[in-house]
């Protein structure tokens, strides 16, 4: 398979998984490994294409992403208070992250604990529909520091390659009293902060393996992991309005067989 259509299939699958509770992390590893895009140059590629997809994130919620460059607000997630709200959420990840970063990519990095973690993430999201608590919050600016806090420290889950960054923090959301599409819109808001500077450092961790022949590769990963994720973010919000994430549960579950069965 040619490089290019390799960066196309890379590019959908990042773009159709970063946002929902699956493990874009997870698909890409396995996906990778079954394409056999592997090396410094293709690890750096799975990173850069992340932009995209947070790129389509900040597109189609830009005005929320406005509001807070407007200091003369202060409550809700809007003005400072939503820049506090976000960095209290995004804090736990940057810190732990720090300290572990080079332990999960030399150890966790591999299609074994990327099945452990859809496995047992699927378990956890199903059995966490049935014991749901009422739900307190309907609105993102109803959030409080304390909830920003507790999805954060949900987030570190997320860690762990197959977990998923967005199933940790809006299972991790809808746990703790956020509506499911609230805790969702939520997850898509905090994902920017944390995913643009794991992405950033990761890069700069990287840039050593970089060159200009890449451009091309890159950009048409990039470009497809935007318009991909702009559709999956839209499609699952629209889903989350009929369905629980039970379905994605058991996908998780089934994909994580298959992994253990070719392994």
């Amino acid at each position: 398979m040619s490089e290019w259509m390799k960066a196309v299939l890379l590019g959908l699958v990042e773009g159709l998984t970063e946002f929902i509770p699956v493990s874009s992390t997870g698909h890409l590893i396995v996906t990778g490994d079954l394409l056999q895009f592997k090396g410094n140059a293709a690890s750096t590629f799975e990173i850069f294409i992340q932009l995209g997809a947070i790129l389509a994130v900040v597109f189609l919620y830009k005005e929320r992403f406005l509001s807070l460059l407007d200091f003369k607000k202060n409550e809700g997630l809007s003005g400072k208070n939503g820049i506090r709200l976000l960095a209290v959420t995004t804090a736990p990840a940057l810190v732990f992250g720090y300290f572990v970063h080079s332990y999960i990519k030399t150890y966790l990095f591999n299609p074994f604990t990327v099945a452990l973690g859809l496995g047992v993430g699927g378990v956890i999201m199903i059995v966490a529909e049935n014991k749901l608590p009422v739900s307190k919050i309907n609105k993102v600016d109803d959030l409080k520091a304390r909830d920003a806090l507790l999805v954060g420290l949900f987030q570190l889950l997320a860690m762990w390659p197959g977990v998923s960054r967005s199933g940790a923090t809006i299972v991790g959301g809808m746990l703790v009293g956020i509506e499911r599409k609230t805790a969702a819109e939520y997850s898509f808001l905090a994902a920017v902060p944390v995913m643009c500077a794991a992405t950033i450092y990761d890069l700069y961790k990287s840039r050593e393996f970089l060159s200009a022949s890449d451009i091309p590769i890159f950009s048409i990963g990039f470009v497809v992991s935007f318009v991909s994720a702009w559709f999956a973010v839209k499609f699952f919000i629209h889903l989350l309005g009929k369905w629980t994430l039970k379905p994605f549960g058991w996908y998780r579950i089934g994909i994580a067989g298959l992994i253990l069965l070719f392994l």
